[in-house]
C-alpha cells in the first residue's frame, strides 16, 4: 500500500470504488463537484481537495470515474486539472468508460507530461462496486499494471490485463451491449410470461435455472419486477456506451443488426422517460406499450450482496 491515489469522481460507481480503496487502507484524497459526495468518503477516512490537481498533488497518483470523455477531458487536461497536479513518473487510471480513440488520444496528453496511464473501467454493476466484487477489465503497460494491482484487486474482485491502451476499451464497450441487448430481451420474455398466464416470480427462477439465463436476468430483472428500476445506471449512459459500440462497428465494417435496434428502443426509452432515468426502465416501453405491469412479490428495490 506504499502507493496513495487521488479520486475524482464519486458518483453511483466511483463512490464505492473509492470507498473500497480506504477501506484497504490506502491513502485517499478526493474531489468531486458535489461537496456532499466527497463529504461521504471523508467520514470514512479520505481527505478532501478543492480540486483534481490539488488532490494529484497531494497523491501522486489519480484514479477518474466519470461520465464522459468530455468530462475525462476536462478533468485530466482542463485548468486545474489533474496534469496540473501530478508529478512526472506519476500515474493516472482511467475506470470511466471510453471509446478506444477516446482513451488512446487522453493517454498521448498525459505521456507528454511524463504522466502513465491505465485505462480500468469496470463492469458487473453499482451493487457490485459497493462490495467491492465489481471486474476490472484493463488496459495499458503490464509492468504498470502490477505497480498499482494492489490498488486495482482492492476495489475490484476479478481483474483482466486485456492488452495495449485502448484494449480495455474495446472489450468494456462489448460487454455493455451485450448488457443492453439482454436486459430488453429479458424484458420481452418477462412480458410473454406474464400475457401467457404465468407466475412472474416463478418465470424468474425457471428462466435464471435455464439456457436462457444471462447475468443482467439474475440482476436487473428483479428491480423490474419490484418496480423500483433502480439500477443506479441511466438511459444517457446507455446511450452513450451503445454509440460507441456502433461507432467501432462502423470502423472496422461489423454490421451489429441487434445492437442498432436495441439503441433505437433507449432512444425511444430516452424520449419517453428522459436521459435521466434508469436504463432498467426500458422494460417499461414494453410494459406502458401492452398496459401490463410486470410485478411480483419478494424482489428487492435495489440489488444488494
Amino acid at each position: 500500500m506504499s502507493e496513495a491515489y487521488a479520486f475524482i469522481g464519486l458518483g453511483h460507481l466511483g463512490g464505492n470504488l473509492a470507498a473500497s480503496l480506504v477501506r484497504n487502507g490506502f491513502a485517499v484524497t478526493v474531489f468531486d463537484r458535489d461537496p456532499a459526495a466527497a463529504e461521504r468518503l471523508v467520514a470514512l477516512g479520505a481527505v478532501a481537495a478543492d480540486n483534481p490537481a490539488g488532490a494529484a498533488a497531494r497523491a501522486g497518483n489519480a484514479i477518474t470515474c466519470l461520465p464522459s470523455p468530455k468530462v475525462s477531458e476536462a478533468v485530466l487536461a482542463g485548468p486545474g486539472g489533474l496534469l496540473d497536479g501530478l508529478p512526472k513518473g506519476g500515474t493516472w487510471i482511467e475506470m470511466s468508460t471510453n471509446g478506444r480513440d477516446e482513451i488512446v488520444r487522453l493517454a498521448a496528453l498525459a505521456s507528454a507530461r511524463g504522466i502513465e496511464t491505465l485505462e480500468c473501467p469496470v463492469t458487473g454493476g453499482v451493487h457490485l462496486a459497493a462490495a467491492g466484487k465489481i471486474t476490472a477489465l484493463v488496459g495499458g503497460d503490464a509492468a504498470l499494471y502490477e505497480r498499482h494491482r494492489w490498488a486495482i484487486e482492492a476495489m475490484c474482485a476479478k481483474s483482466f490485463l486485456m492488452g495495449p491502451i485502448g484494449s480495455a476499451a474495446v472489450i468494456k464497450v462489448i460487454t455493455n451491449m451485450l448488457a443492453f441487448i439482454h436486459l430488453v430481451a429479458a424484458g420481452e420474455a418477462l412480458m410473454l410470461a406474464k400475457r401467457g398466464g404465468l407466475d412472474l416470480a416463478q418465470s424468474y427462477h425457471a428462466i435464471s435455472a435455464s439456457s436462457g439465463n444471462s447475468f443482467v436476468h439474475e440482476t436487473e430483472s428483479q428491480l423490474v419486477l419490484n418496480g423500483s428500476y433502480d439500477i443506479g445506471f441511466t438511459m444517457d449512459l446507455a446511450l452513450k456506451d451503445l454509440g460507441f459500440a456502433l461507432a467501432m462497428a462502423e470502423q472496422s465494417g461489423v454490421p451489429l443488426d441487434l445492437a442498432t435496434r436495441v439503441n433505437a428502443i433507449f432512444e425511444q426509452g430516452k424520449a419517453a422517460y428522459g436521459g435521466d432515468a434508469w436504463s432498467t426502465q426500458i422494460v417499461k416501453l414494453l410494459e406502458d406499450a401492452v398496459g401490463t405491469d410486470l410485478r411480483a412479490t419478494g424482489f428487492p428495490a435495489k440489488l444488494e450482496i
